[in-house]
């Protein structure tokens, strides 16, 4: 299968602990480590090897992950779970800083051609329907570039 943007690195990250994630979310709290090859982010919020490894770099990435059969549908799922759970308060489910890192994986795969409602959802759930303004600028610098 051709895979310009390594999507694999994500596939094989999900491959141990996606269920995990899934369940931590069902149960509305994040215990353990998956953040940045679920809720993937825009490249330039991170410094640390893991957020730069799976960095989205742009757009056309984003949207590549999104109709992945694997990866698109895996995060509908889990940001479909987040929207069935009970209140409204990130940072109670995910803590700090992946409260913010979640805003900010939101805001990219609302940004893309066509996003899918759910993305808006989530974002209005949790942040009154904020986008993250790093990932904005950011998104445009990608786009531009």
């Amino acid at each position: 299968m051709n895979d310009p943007y390594n999507l694999q690195r994500f596939t094989d990250a999900q491959q141990s602990n996606y269920k995990t994630a899934l369940a931590e979310i069902k149960q509305g709290n994040k215990q353990s480590h998956w953040m940045w090859y679920v809720f993937p982010q825009i490249a330039g919020l991170g410094f640390s090897d893991m957020s730069k490894r799976f960095a989205i770099a742009n757009l056309s990435e984003a949207e590549a992950y999104l109709q992945h059969p694997v990866l698109g549908t895996g995060l509908l799922d889990i940001c479909n779970e987040l929207l069935v759970l009970p209140g409204n308060n990130a940072h109670t489910i995910f803590g700090s800083p992946d409260d913010m890192k979640l805003q900010s994986s939101l805001t990219l795969f609302a940004s893309v051609n066509k996003p899918n409602p759910l993305f808006r959802a989530v974002l209005n759930k949790f942040y009154n329907g904020a986008k993250d303004e790093k990932s904005l600028q950011l998104i445009q610098g990608n786009t531009l570039a």
